[in-house]
């Protein structure tokens, strides 16, 4: 190992996630690459995850919020602070090859400068021959992100370096001067698609991402906010709608309306088949709630609207990238409406 390869800062942000930190901490701590710093934001806890990482990994940098902040916010408290060249952002119910470190900072530092984000391979924690995503994400033309190869057997299908789009937060590399350059995480959103709008804001300002399918994350799905839960549903139909508003060429943005409404109609048949996350979602919730999950959350992003478009002039301002180009992205990286809904 090259120990001349630099600090990377690994932030972890919790909620109540005292029952994965043991398995996670431990599996960053025994990493064969040495050089890294481990950064907890705590989001309020009330399970005593605080004391719980405090007295056993002591080493920990831990930064303590009173309430739930959200996803953006507590990560942009960790790499304010951090100290690295690099960051890594990690899911608190994640668990890491011993390798991962060393395999993506290796990849970090033979990368062209350009290069400003980097995607492990994500595999089912429950189901180790499952992906979750290798290659980071793929976009929908109304900017909900999923998974590439998610629920695929992992048979090394995707087990190649190459540019892809951006990765997925759960697990992920970034330039540091990169993320001083473009913005943090958009603290607006909570959760949920920030990772897409960070992603597609470094794309447009001409950074690039490579996936790194040797660096192995397993990941419990969804494991501290539920899989099926009405918030993360709020938050998703919320905040694809802003990732899409900031950062998609005009003419897309007047489409987009259609993929919308086309992928809910596939939805709608997958629910009348029982079929897909959203039959889960209406089994679990109700019909009902879920309509009203969405006026509510196309209510809330409306109303928002014109602050999104001030920032989106902010994004636009530092494009480095030609329209054709973005419409090549949504070719060779895109999803169709059956992709999204077909969890």
């Amino acid at each position: 190992m090259n120990e001349t390869l630099p600090l990377v800062s690994v932030v972890i942000v919790n909620w109540n996630g005292k029952r994965f930190l043991e398995k996670n901490l431990s599996s960053i701590f025994n990493q064969t690459y040495r050089t890294f710093e481990v950064i907890l934001v705590d989001n309020g806890s009330s399970d005593g995850s605080v004391e719980f990482v405090a007295e056993n990994f002591p080493k920990t940098i831990i930064i303590k919020n009173k309430e739930n902040t959200g996803f953006a916010a507590a990560n942009n408290q960790g790499i304010k602070i951090a100290k690295g060249n690099y960051v890594a952002t990690l899911n608190n119910d994640t668990e890491l090859d011993k390798d991962w470190l060393k395999n993506l900072a290796s990849a970090a530092a033979s990368s062209d400068v350009h290069v400003g984000m980097w995607a492990p391979k994500i595999l089912s924690l429950q189901d180790p021959k499952r992906i979750d995503s290798v290659g980071g994400l793929l976009i929908y033309r109304d900017g909900i992100a999923r998974g590439r190869g998610r629920l695929e057997q992992d048979k090394g299908q995707y087990d190649k370096v190459e540019e892809i789009l951006f990765p997925s937060a759960c697990s992920a590399l970034y330039r540091k001067n990169m993320l001083d350059e473009i913005g943090y995480f958009d603290e607006d959103f909570f959760a949920y698609c920030e990772d897409t709008d960070l992603g597609l804001r470094a794309r447009l300002a001409g950074w690039k991402a490579i996936s790194v399918p040797h660096a192995i994350t397993f990941h419990h799905y969804s494991g501290t906010t539920g899989k099926y839960s009405q918030t993360k549903a709020f938050l998703v139909e919320r905040n694809h709608m802003w990732a899409a508003l900031k950062n998609f060429p005009v003419t897309m943005v007047l489409t987009m309306p259609i993929y919308t409404l086309w992928r809910w109609l596939i939805q709608t048949i997958n629910v009348i088949h029982g079929k897909g996350a959203t039959s889960h979602y209406v089994r679990k919730i109700s019909a009902i709630s879920i309509i009203a999950v969405l006026f509510n959350a196309y209510v809330a992003a409306a109303r928002n609207i014109p602050w999104i478009l001030k920032k989106r002039w902010y994004i636009q301002k530092k494009k480095a990238v030609s329209n054709k180009e973005i419409r090549q992205w949504f070719k060779r990286y895109g999803l169709s409406a059956r992709g999204v809904v077909n969890d």
